[in-house]
C-alpha cells in the first residue's frame, strides 16, 4: 500500500508543477505581446521660411498590444492651435511617409492627447523597426509643427 501512496503524491507534485509552468508561460506571453514605444516631439520646420513659426515639444509613450496601438502624450509651446495629428509611415526611420491614421489632438497651442489605432500588420511591423511618427500640424505650421519617431 505505501508503494501505491507515493506515486499519488509524485503526480500532484508534476500537476502542480506543470500547472505552475503553464501560468508562468503565458504571463510571460501576455508580456512579450504588449511592447512599449516613446515618442519625443520636437520642431522640424519643412524649409527656412517655416522655423520662426515651427514651435512647441512634447512626448508621448504608445503600447502595442496584438495590432491595437494605444497613445498617451502632451504638447505645449506652438505658435498657433494644433489642427490635425497624424500617423504616418516612413520607408526607414528619418525619412517622410504617407499618412496612416489620425490622431485627435485638442485645438490649443498645448494639450494631451489619447487615441486608439488598428493597425495592419504591415504597419506594426513598420512600427517595430522604427519606421512610424507621429506629427502634429497647426494653423502656423500647416505642413507639419512637431514631429516624433515611435521607438522601442
Amino acid at each position: 500500500m505505501a508503494s501505491l501512496v507515493r506515486p499519488r503524491r509524485s503526480t500532484r507534485r508534476v500537476l502542480v508543477c506543470s500547472a505552475a509552468i503553464v501560468v508562468s508561460a503565458g504571463l510571460a506571453l501576455a508580456a512579450a505581446a504588449q511592447q512599449s514605444f516613446k515618442v519625443r516631439l520636437r520642431p522640424v520646420p519643412i524649409e527656412a521660411s517655416t522655423a520662426a513659426n515651427t514651435t512647441g515639444a512634447g512626448d508621448a509613450t504608445a503600447s502595442l498590444a496584438g495590432t491595437r496601438l494605444t497613445l498617451r502624450g502632451n504638447f505645449a509651446g506652438l505658435k498657433g492651435p494644433a489642427t490635425v495629428a497624424q500617423l504616418h509611415q516612413g520607408p526607414v526611420m528619418g525619412v517622410r511617409g504617407p499618412a496612416i491614421a489620425d490622431v485627435t489632438v485638442p485645438a490649443g497651442t498645448s494639450g494631451a492627447f489619447t487615441a486608439e489605432v488598428a493597425l495592419t500588420a504591415a504597419q506594426v511591423e513598420g512600427l517595430k523597426q522604427g519606421h512610424i511618427y507621429l506629427q502634429i500640424h497647426s494653423e502656423t505650421a500647416p505642413d507639419g509643427n512637431l514631429w516624433g519617431w515611435l521607438i522601442p
